[in-house]
């Protein structure tokens, strides 16, 4: 398996994982619409020198991804943290190791860069994907919140 940085012609399939999930279908457009929206963010995230979204490859087939952001706060002297975004992997390879290597690699990249600290959000009702993070030494030490704004 092998970890890297997305291309644009990994779109569909990122895009394919996101739908493969249970819980995002009913939020997840079935195509990139009339604004080209998957393809903007793609443009801009890829411009960013501190966000990058990756995706993990078995074989030929991409079959995980996330997006690991980093963020710059000026509490703790000026910190750095690393925020890992939209993490999946797709439902036919769940429990094969992608998901832990793919968050090794965002730690270590984490750590290479001098964060703090890694952080993720994760939908209450992902019970086991709890367990993986916290396997891996994730702590739930904070309670998050999010307002929705209408488009």
């Amino acid at each position: 398996m092998l970890v890297r940085p997305a291309r644009r012609g990994d779109l569909a399939a990122i895009v394919g994982l996101f739908a493969d999930d249970e819980l995002n279908v009913p939020l997840e457009p079935t195509s990139d619409g009339p604004n080209g929206g998957y393809r903007e963010a793609f443009d801009a995230i890829e411009g960013d020198p501190d966000n990058c979204v990756y995706v993990a490859e078995l074989g030929q087939s991409v079959m995980g991804t996330f997006q690991l952001t980093f963020i710059r706060q000026l509490s703790h002297g000026g910190c750095l943290v690393a925020q890992v975004e939209s993490g999946h992997v797709h439902s036919t390879v769940r429990s094969a190791g992608i998901g832990a290597a793919m968050l090794s690699w965002a730690i270590a990249e984490a750590r290479r860069r001098g964060c703090i600290r890694v952080q993720l959000t994760s939908n209450l009702k992902r019970l086991r994907a709890h367990q993986f993070y916290e396997r891996l030494g994730f702590r739930a030490t904070h309670k998050g919140m999010k307002l929705f704004l209408a488009p």
